[in-house]
């Protein structure tokens, strides 16, 4: 056992030094309190890099089918008023979606932005009088109502019991409600009088709505929808202009990831001509993030050109804000890790021994330089 432990230690490639023949000097203090404090610096450095995520970025083809698209908006129109405002949604499936209420909230605003009210979306408003009935008369005790469409029925027991469901048949069928003073639930509800009450008022409008994950489009701006052409509703009730100067607050194709930037949020638009169409062209980009915990977010990125087309002479305009959104094939993905610790242990130990091994080199020179230098000096005083 003895001769293996005799073999083992002349494997030995650190051979001690009796302490007695030990040398100790000025150079080599300094050298080794510099060395030691570029050491700990090193060493937090390293440190500070291995307690920091990395975030890696893919890009792959997106082979995802069947999902939706979850878009969140704020956008604050200064001069149009929340009744005559509304949200379309249409794609190229064929799919469409008229003066969308679900999710949406509007906020009545004056000229100054101060909120004057808050409300989903729905009219409301005083009834007055006892309302009349599909068949002509007006409703009697314990009788239900069922109110005219005004021949804009789509079977012959509908009935539209306020003035948003008449206005709804109507847009079905594809006709403008020119004077809402006509229609019995209109004029119950105080339609008309609201509207002439948020003249010069603005609104502004938030929500989120879901769509097929196909291109399409969403707008803004009251309208009707017949034969793929837009018309402006409300025609009794509008001036010959329509402002659509606008603010985007906010703008998102998906939930918030940590880096994410939206390039539409705070773009405030004025409008200098009137009765134009303003159009975003965005580009939707899928994006899949992945934090260290892995817990995956799916949202999109986008980018977006905008373009103002003016009303021509002799054509009519189609007044509103438009957002026109396309696909990307390809899916960004990105992961957030950080080095592995066998890595991180690596460069300690290469800043350690590399350190080392360049103070043990520096010390040396300078050493044997002085000693050098004080022999040849010993020299010069003998001769």
């Amino acid at each position: 056992m003895e001769r293996v432990f005799n073999k083992v230690r002349n494997l030995d490639a650190y051979p001690k030094i009796n302490e007695d023949f030990y040398s100790r000097t000025l150079s080599g203090g300094v050298i080794t309190l510099v060395s030691s404090i570029a050491m700990f610096l090193l060493f937090f450095s390293e440190l500070g890099l291995y307690l920091h995520t990395v975030t890696e970025t893919k890009l792959v083809v997106d082979t995802s089918r069947g999902e939706k698209l979850h878009i969140n908006f704020d956008i604050t129109f200064p001069a149009v008023s929340c009744t005559l405002l509304s949200l379309d949604a249409m794609d190229i499936s064929g799919e469409q979606h008229l003066d969308i209420r679900h999710d949406i909230v509007k906020k009545r605003i004056d000229s100054s932005g101060n909120v004057i009210e808050v409300r989903q979306e729905g009219i409301g408003g005083p009834q007055i009088d006892k309302p009349l009935q599909r068949h002509g008369g007006r409703l009697g005790h314990n009788e239900t109502y069922c109110g005219s469409c005004f021949g804009a029925e789509a079977s012959d027991d509908e009935c539209c019991n306020s003035c948003e469901e008449v206005r709804e048949a109507y847009r079905r069928k594809g006709w403008g409600l020119t004077n809402p003073d006509l229609i019995d639930q209109c004029k119950r509800e105080g339609f008309a009088q609201k509207i002439k009450d948020e003249e010069g008022e603005g609104c502004n409008i938030y929500g989120s709505l879901e769509v097929n994950k196909v291109a399409g489009n969403f707008h803004f701006v009251k309208s009707f929808h017949q034969s793929s052409i837009h018309i402006p509703d409300l025609m009794a009730f509008q001036e010959d202009s329509y402002n659509i100067s606008h603010k985007i607050n906010k703008l998102a194709f998906g939930d918030y990831y940590p880096g994410i930037v939206n390039p539409l949020d705070g773009v405030h638009w004025f409008q200098e001509t009137p009765n134009g169409m303003y159009q975003y062209f965005i580009k939707v980009v899928p994006t899949i993030y992945t934090n260290i915990r892995g817990y995956k977010i799916q949202s999109n990125q986008f980018s977006v050109t905008e373009h103002y087309k003016s009303r021509e002479m002799g054509q009519r305009s189609l007044p509103g804000v438009f957002f026109f959104y396309d696909l990307s094939p390809i899916k960004v993905t990105f992961t957030e890790t950080h080095a592995s610790f066998l890595h991180f242990m690596t460069n300690v130990c290469a800043i350690v021994g590399g350190i080392f091994t360049v103070a043990g080199i520096v010390d040396s020179f300078i050493y044997h330089g002085h000693k050098a230098l004080r022999k040849k000096m010993e020299i010069g005083k003998l001769g």
